[in-house]
């Protein structure tokens, strides 16, 4: 598929989601009534479900969505493994850890705050830690020892997940499985804007990196011998991925998949220039974290279905047809 025929269909499908997502749901309002509410007129009610719980809900959902596709599209491209993915070098193990951990002390429900920051403080200790295990002593970035690094620094992380709730009330080993789930409910804007704080720079950062990145494709030598400045793209695209992994894992929990399969579709559609694949694979986990999220919401309604678990029951399968498609043709 040619990368702009792709790129609108892709902003297209963004929009509709994002209609959907503020139009669907335990309540459903018609088109009139939402753009009263958006403007600030009409029922007072609807104004605040659409502004204050739809409204940041649907954005975080652009995101967290577009940052974690983005992230994996990078650590696909750094560590030239296509099963490489923001969760398994151990981001959200850490998370999960400094999670849990609040949630079994009774903290987090205390100050709503908490969880965030202790979920990210979790996350900036597993990147640290792989960091430090991957980095020679002549300061290179050994890229297969920091996917090793990755993976058991998340195993590690399993482990104190286990032993705190092992020691945990049910009721808080309730609290945490559904956070390690992943859920955008209780969303409000100023936990969107310390996430599009860390999001928008990052996805930037990214963007520029494209070049060097596909130089990186051929080879670390041919790279250096093109002008690539080869050992500081890599530390800047590991740590600047990580960090925008962190900031959305710390604002809605576990959500897997994303990083992994949109990545793929989408260089499936467009072939691996990472000038336009990055782009687009931010405009496409947008979408799709965006319909997964209303799913979840309409699906069986009152019951709200943890979003991770409907990432995984439609990204798995649209994702193998994707891949027969392409042994198709």
């Amino acid at each position: 598929m040619k990368p702009l025929t792709c790129g609108v269909i892709l902003v297209i499908c963004l929009a509709i989601a994002v209609s959907l997502s503020i139009w669907m749901g335990p309540v459903d309002f018609t088109s009139m009534q939402i753009l009263e509410a958006i403007k600030g007129e009409g029922n007072r009610e609807t104004q605040y479900i659409i502004r204050e719980i739809r409204g940041p809900r649907t954005v975080l959902a652009i995101l967290v969505g577009g940052g974690l596709a983005l992230s994996g599209a990078v650590f696909q491209a750094l560590l030239r493994n296509p099963l490489a993915e923001p969760y398994i070098l151990g981001i959200s193990g850490g998370a999960a850890t400094g999670a849990v951990l609040v949630l079994s002390l009774g903290i987090a429900a205390t100050q709503s705050w908490i969880l965030p920051v202790a979920a990210f403080t979790g996350s900036l200790v597993a990147i640290s830690i792989v960091l430090a295990i991957a980095s020679n002593n002549s300061k290179r970035l050994d890229m297969r020892v920091l996917l090793l690094a990755g993976v058991v620094t998340g195993a590690f992380f399993s482990a104190c997940i286990s032993l705190i709730l092992t020691l945990s009330d049910a009721s808080d080993i309730r609290s945490a499985v559904m956070w390690m789930m992943g859920s955008l409910a209780g969303t409000e804007w100023p936990t969107v804007t310390m996430v599009a704080a860390y999001t928008l720079p990052c996805t930037i950062i990214l963007i520029r990196l494209a070049r060097p990145l596909n130089l990186l494709a051929i080879g670390e030598e041919t790279a250096s011998y093109l002008g690539t400045k080869v050992e500081q793209v890599k530390v800047a695209g590991y740590i600047v991925a990580s960090l925008m992994t962190a900031a959305g894992v710390a604002a809605t929990g576990i959500i897997g998949f994303v990083g992994l399969i949109v990545p793929h579709g989408m260089r499936l559609l467009v072939g691996n220039d990472y000038r336009i694949l990055l782009p687009l694979c931010f405009l496409a986990g947008g979408t799709f974290l965006t319909l997964a999220d209303t799913v979840s919401r309409i699906l069986i309604s009152p019951v709200e279905i943890p979003v991770g678990v409907v990432t995984a029951l439609l990204g798995v399968p649209a994702f193998l047809w994707l891949l027969r498609q392409n042994m198709k043709a």
